[in-house]
């Protein structure tokens, strides 16, 4: 055998399913996230993939079915970092609330209004997906919480959690909807943080608050 063909790199293994799906997931996240769900089409996507559109297709119907699958990956890896936060016996209610804020927030700075505004019009079902995981996951999530809080003392006892997750679900629902933001001109991020302040302002206990803004206050 030649000496140049005995000595040249194997040739790569052909490419696994499972890593041209990430593949597209990743690119396709970072575009919609950067540039909007308008900016985002399949030519762009399989040019910057160096893949053909065909190849690209057979992977994912549309875009609506890629970002789709984004929006799952996201609401299933935030509600496992959440579990993990609400799990753990040694958190305070007020260092638990503090670490769910921190898996919230930067899937929240990521999303602009602008962005949320081109899902409503454009992509009607994409949006009721959110929509729909944020009725799942926040009831949930902070009815847990809430209770947390009202068996060691830093919430009041009064407190009903069911309804206080249920306000605080519409609350966000009602904050974070594109017109609402088109007129306080806020983000979502900060939609949040401002809304968890008045929320909160309500919610503790002289014990509590004073934790809280240990914590919260910097």
């Amino acid at each position: 055998m030649p000496a140049a063909l005995s000595s040249a790199p194997p040739a790569p293994p052909p490419l696994k399913e499972e890593s041209a799906t990430a593949r597209i997931l990743g690119t396709a996240r970072r575009h919609l996230f950067t540039y909007g769900y308008n900016a985002l089409t399949m030519d762009d996507l399989a040019h910057e993939l160096g893949m053909s559109k065909k190849t690209l297709y057979l992977h994912f119907p549309g875009k609506d079915a890629i970002i789709g699958t984004i929006i799952d990956g996201i609401g299933r890896a935030m509600r496992s970092e959440m579990e993990a936060v609400l799990n753990d016996p040694k958190l305070t209610f007020v260092q638990k609330l503090h670490a769910v804020i921190d898996v919230v927030a930067p899937r929240l700075a990521q999303t602009s209004p602008a962005m949320l505004r081109e899902l409503q019009r454009y992509a009607p079902g994409i949006h009721q997906k959110i929509d729909e995981l944020r009725q799942k996951n926040i009831p949930y999530v902070f009815g847990r919480l809430f209770r947390a809080g009202i068996a060691e003392g830093a919430v009041r006892a009064d407190l009903d959690p069911d309804f206080a997750a249920q306000f605080w679900l519409q609350a966000i629902r009602g904050l974070t909807h594109p017109d609402t933001l088109a007129s306080t001109h806020l983000t979502p991020k900060q939609t949040f943080e401002k809304a968890l302040e008045l929320f909160t302002g309500g919610l503790l206990t002289s014990a509590g608050r004073k934790d809280y803004e240990k914590l919260f206050t910097r």
